[in-house]
């Protein structure tokens, strides 16, 4: 712990001697507390961190329009596009890298569920599912279950390390909720909590904002701040013991998120990519979700924000968005890269601007929760170093399949525990089509193909995602184009004559489920959400 002498010094040094001008009423417990904070401030770099957050904040998004291209095809697989041949071989690698102990994944779970309006992290969160799993128990089920079907192949007993990066506010609670919960069945040693840096919250004139009389108010670095923490916990050394060399990496909040995909894993490994990315395709050109492209050649994620509206409405001339490839924060890495990040590349991260509502003390030291933005977070992104890689691909897979996102309350229309648990239970009902089962009603009775009943309307929201890629749409039109898809299919030509990704997805579906089989609402929502 750095003397108080020397932690003056330095906030002077960087015009932020406001600080400690409580110290005086302070305890001398309280005292011990906040120097033990600001000894592990990077009190060197403080100036440059609160000048270049108001720097940056004062600088509007630049189009990057002139300057980006669409990942070209040679780098990209799909679920979609793929021939069956190479999405065998690739699940055969990643099966047979999973069964030699080469992989491992690695959470980013630093945010708490405030958007949810609950103070835990987001992995605890039931989101009301028939069995009450958590986002956390879930996610180890299925590394329990890739364990055993790559074992299973290839006759060993296989290890897929859990990774998890949390936060000052995170880890103690999620350390105790995995112990409570007997880490659901996995080896306690093989799962790595770590914590990664909190930064000082910053007003807009450039002084660090105090939340308490002898407390800043920080916030975690952003998921970005992976690179920095992987150094500071031993993490690569962790990993290197282990013999992992290829890390799936993805964020907490994804329901449907597949646990070091054996598809994924091996497209990237037999690419020879050090670097690669998830996509699915966005569902209009206004969805706000970063896209996944080329800016002067190198590979990037553009936020919506930087792209103008013209250039995210281009079409192939199939009706396909040139730039269609949604970002959805799931990633992989070889460790040797993020060695190579973490050695060489990981200052000059870009670093990224959040407005926020900021608690803090007034100059008399009551304490005041704003009611507008008043501070400025910086953060880091996780795919800010797409382009130190040497060797970047990108993967698409199918939206109801793999993405759907936990952010919001329920009330609001998307990203919400409904749409996340419809998602889910919408996946297990296809599953158990394409196997021939029969789905029965609340009654116990098998669901005729024919049925028309609310459940096999679209909810408002597809009716808008349709309206902005095919304008408007005569409702009962509409309503009839549904109906016909809860129709068992008989062998027939479907009247599918449109472009629109959204509608050729949901023909794919349709000509791929068994005879019997129907279309929920829960589907609809799982497609768009």
């Amino acid at each position: 712990m750095l003397s108080l002498e020397r932690v003056k010094r330095s906030l002077e040094s960087a015009g932020q001697s406001h600080v400690l001008q409580f110290w005086s009423e302070l305890s001398e417990e309280d005292r011990e507390g906040f120097l033990q904070e600001l000894s592990q401030l990077d009190l060197d770099g403080l100036k440059e961190h609160c000048e270049g957050a108001t720097r940056a904040a004062a600088s509007p998004s630049a189009s990057l329009d002139q300057n980006i291209e669409p990942v070209p095809p040679e780098f990209i697989g799909s679920v979609r596009r793929s021939d069956r041949k190479s999405l065998s071989e690739w699940e055969n690698e990643g099966l047979l890298q999973i069964s030699e102990n080469r992989v491992g994944v690695l959470l980013l779970a630093g945010g708490q569920g405030t958007r949810l309006g609950v103070q835990y992290p987001k992995g605890m969160y039931n989101v009301g599912l028939p069995s009450g799993k958590t986002l956390y128990q879930i996610q180890a089920e299925r590394i329990h279950n890739i364990q055993e079907l790559a074992g299973r192949k290839h006759g060993s007993k296989c290890t897929v390390p859990w990774y998890i990066m949390t936060s000052e506010f995170t880890l103690a609670p999620t350390e105790k909720f995995f112990k409570e919960n007997n880490y659901f069945g996995l080896e306690p040693s093989n799962i790595v909590m770590f914590e990664q840096r909190m930064i000082p919250a910053v007003t807009f004139d450039g002084k660090v904002i105090l939340q308490g009389k002898g407390k800043i108010a920080m916030a975690p670095d952003g998921n970005g701040g992976l690179y920095k923490a992987l150094v500071d916990n031993k993490v690569l050394e962790d990993m290197k013991k282990r013999g992992v060399e290829y890390l799936h990496v993805y964020c907490v909040d994804n329901i449907l998120v597949k646990m070091a995909d054996p598809v994924f894993i091996g497209f990237c490994v037999n690419k020879g990519a050090d670097c690669g990315a998830k996509v699915v395709e966005k569902a209009c050109p206004a969805e706000p979700v970063g896209v996944v492209c080329r800016v002067q050649g190198v590979a990037q994620v553009v936020e919506y924000s930087e792209i103008q509206p013209e250039t995210a409405e281009l079409r192939e001339p199939g009706g396909e968005l040139v730039y269609s490839a949604g970002n959805i924060c799931n990633h992989f890495f070889t460790r040797a890269f993020l060695q190579d990040v973490a050695e060489k590349f990981e200052a000059q991260l870009k670093q990224h601007v959040a407005i926020k509502k900021v608690p803090f003390v007034d100059t008399c030291g009551n304490p005041v929760k704003p009611t507008k933005p008043n501070g400025i977070k910086m953060e880091k992104f996780v795919f800010d170093v797409f382009p130190f890689s040497r060797s970047f691909v990108v993967f698409e897979v199918i939206r109801g399949d793999e993405f759907s996102p936990l952010k919001n309350a329920d009330g609001a229309a998307t990203d919400s525990p409904t749409t996340a648990r419809n998602s889910l239970l919408a996946q297990h009902c296809r599953w158990a089509t394409a196997a021939g089962a029969t789905l029965l009603d609340e009654d116990g009775n098998a669901l005729p193909p024919t049925t028309r009943s609310e459940e096999n309307v679209p909810i408002y929201t597809l009716q808008k995602q349709i309206q902005s890629e095919l304008g408007t749409i005569n409702r009962n039109r509409k309503d009839s184009f549904f109906t016909s898809l809860s129709r068992k299919s008989t062998g027939g030509t479907s009247n599918f004559n449109v472009t629109c990704p959204l509608l050729e997805h949901i023909r794919k579906d349709y000509n791929k489920m068994s005879n019997g089989s129907y279309f929920t609402k829960s589907y609809f929502i799982a497609l768009l959400h």
